[in-house]
């Protein structure tokens, strides 16, 4: 069930990002809010503000000595962030500054906030269900347009909408069933099985297309992953470097120079790609390198899009040879094979199998580099968020909907096989509970620790 606290400590922190910039701000959310502040201010009276107004003046530390020239901006609960009395104070962005703004209102009576401990309060006091406090902290943390467009959509209710409408139709449903439960003997029937069946398909569709979003979700979420596989020296490294428009990886002649795996991440087109250069394939007795390319196996199969990176100098048999090593890894990926070095030699003739792609190219000529890149958009793939699209990103989430969505699976197969109804009513309420958990009317204080303790301090 969801918190249903009054709070009643006064709570502060920092809410703009570490070290020293222009100006950072201060929040301070709870019953005293207004009047801890009023302490420690110089200005107009702060009791008379009213809500969402900005006001000139000074701070002054424990002392009582002016401590800086800040701007304070008034909330009033509960048209607010946290649904609390909340004043937020911007001060110069010095972090000795900001560090005795903090210690001059913990003196007045605040106590530092936990991580997530403002949103966790939204939560609480009704102004987020859970799945929109989640989705603050994909917000902070988005790294691309989509991924931006995904949080805001889920912020702004769109995933919480949609299971609404789920719950409703759930709840009408399981009416109907122990409707007829309580008035079993007299042999009412509220509605016919064929009906409830169709209703039971239509919220199992839902569900599914739900969960099914998960996988690109997660890719916009946390980058598609990209591993850029093939033989040794065969310009891997100089691939991503090339990608990135860095040195982000060492190149060199020499053959097993990268042994382990190298990470970084490109926004194209919107979306976050996070490239994966893996150690080179070939025969080897030195055990680094060998774990090295076990590495690389791993790092391709967990990949979405693989670049095959192929020296155009090799032989068709050396092609043939590493595609043995690699196509078998792929059957579920993007494929592509990159036929480098072309301004050296012309690529090998050599036939591979349709599904892969195949794209000739220089990683020194910043027009093929930039071919690949738009090639990598193409293949990628996914959907186009607009501002109605509802796409799963948290595993949390999809968890709770592969669990409704058997519950509600249980539902369809009890009615299509005569099953009786406080059966056929408990596989819904398990459906009910599952959808619960997503938006918080059904969670426990060891799951809100679990989520907010991955927020950022004053959030």
């Amino acid at each position: 069930m969801q918190e249903n606290h009054i709070f009643q400590d006064t709570i502060v922190a920092v809410a703009t990002p570490h070290g020293m910039g222009g100006l950072a701000v201060a929040r301070v959310s709870g019953p005293q809010a207004l009047d801890l502040v009023a302490m420690r201010w110089q200005g107009a009276p702060l009791p008379a503000m009213s809500s969402h107004s900005a006001h000139l003046g000074q701070v002054l530390d424990s002392a009582g000595n002016v401590l800086d020239q800040v701007v304070l901006t008034v909330f009033r609960a509960p048209h607010s962030f946290t649904g609390e009395d909340v004043v937020e104070v911007s001060c110069h962005g010095s972090t000795w500054i900001q560090q005795q703004l903090l210690t001059t209102l913990i003196d007045a009576g605040c106590r530092l906030a936990g991580p997530g401990e403002f949103t966790r309060r939204a939560f609480a006091n009704g102004r987020m269900d859970l799945s929109q406090a989640e989705a603050v902290a994909d917000l902070i943390a988005s790294q691309s347009a989509t991924a931006h467009r995904v949080a805001m959509n889920q912020m702004r209710g769109r995933f919480s909408g949609e299971l609404g409408r789920l719950r409703e139709r759930l709840l009408h449903f399981v009416a109907l069933i122990e409707l007829e439960l309580d008035f079993g003997e007299e042999d009412v029937t509220f509605a016919d099985r064929s009906s409830l069946v169709l209703l039971a398909q239509e919220i199992q569709t839902v569900v599914h297309r739900l969960a099914h979003s998960f996988h690109a979700g997660n890719a916009i979420k946390n980058g598609l992953p990209v591993a850029i596989v093939g033989a040794t020296n065969a310009g891997k490294s100089s691939l991503l470097n090339a990608l990135l428009g860095d040195d982000r990886a060492l190149v060199s002649d020499i053959h097993g120079t990268t042994r382990d795996v190298i990470e970084d991440t490109i926004t194209l087109d919107g979306t976050l790609f996070r490239l994966i250069d893996t150690a080179g394939l070939r025969q080897s007795k030195d055990v680094i390198e060998r774990m090295g390319m076990e590495r690389s196996i791993a790092k391709m199969e967990q990949a979405q899009i693989v670049l095959w990176v192929i020296d155009s100098t090799e032989t068709a048999s050396e092609v043939e040879r590493h595609a043995a090593m690699i196509v078998p890894h792929c059957t579920d990926k993007q494929l592509i094979a990159v036929f480098n070095k072309a301004d050296l030699n012309a690529a090998p003739e050599v036939t591979l199998p349709p599904e892969v792609t195949t794209i000739h190219m220089s990683a020194h000529r910043e027009a093929d580099v930039e071919r690949l890149r738009q090639l990598m958009v193409r293949v990628a793939a996914l959907p186009t968020v607009d501002e109605n699209a509802v796409i799963v990103t948290n595993v949390r989430h999809y968890e709770a909907l592969l669990r409704a969505g058997q519950a509600i699976g249980r539902v369809v197969d009890g009615l299509q096989s005569g099953v009786s109804g406080d059966l056929v009513s408990q596989d819904i309420r398990e459906c009910l509970h599952h959808l619960g958990e997503i938006t918080g009317e059904i969670t426990t204080d060891a799951i809100l620790g679990e989520i907010f303790a991955h927020f950022c301090i004053g959030k």
